[in-house]
């Protein structure tokens, strides 16, 4: 499968962007992909997914009402463990709280796009959608490149 055995999803708090993509990456890839989780950068506690995200991923037929934040750790880190952060400031957020981060990437410059995936906390259910469209557009590009064997022809 590569050199990658688990991908990490991180937003800033991890209720939203990041378990959107890791919902999106499973459902694109079934079983044939790698261990993918959902990371916050700052959670104090945690919290449940968002609402208006989960009502999104509903109408696209992904469940993910049960999916709670989760706080990046240093454990996360490892030779063998890809980090995708949301946006640029996040990903030098991220190399400047953890010590030993490697393989960070804003998944902006890991899909060579040219737009981060902004917040979509507080927008209305309309941005939700958009920003699930052009993460859902992302996390494809993702999935090509870390199983390029399951891409689609």
């Amino acid at each position: 499968m590569g050199r990658y055995q688990t991908l990490i999803f991180v937003s800033m708090g991890g209720t939203c962007r990041s378990i959107l993509a890791k919902a999106i990456y499973h459902k694109i890839n079934g079983d044939h992909s790698l261990e993918a989780k959902s990371r916050g950068l700052v959670v104090l506690f945690s919290e449940p997914v968002n609402q208006k995200a989960a009502a999104i991923a509903k109408s696209k037929g992904i469940d993910i009402d049960g999916e709670k934040s989760e706080p990046l750790m240093e454990s996360d880190f490892s030779d063998d463990t890809i980090v995708l952060v949301m946006t640029d400031l996040l990903k030098k957020q991220v190399y400047e709280k953890f010590e030993n981060a490697l393989n960070v990437y804003s998944i902006r410059e890991f899909t060579e796009e040219a737009v981060d995936v902004e917040t979509l906390f507080g927008g209305e259910l309309v941005d939700y959608g958009m920003g699930y469209e052009y993460l859902e557009k992302l996390v494809e590009k993702v999935s090509e490149k870390l199983n390029p064997q399951y891409a689609k022809i």
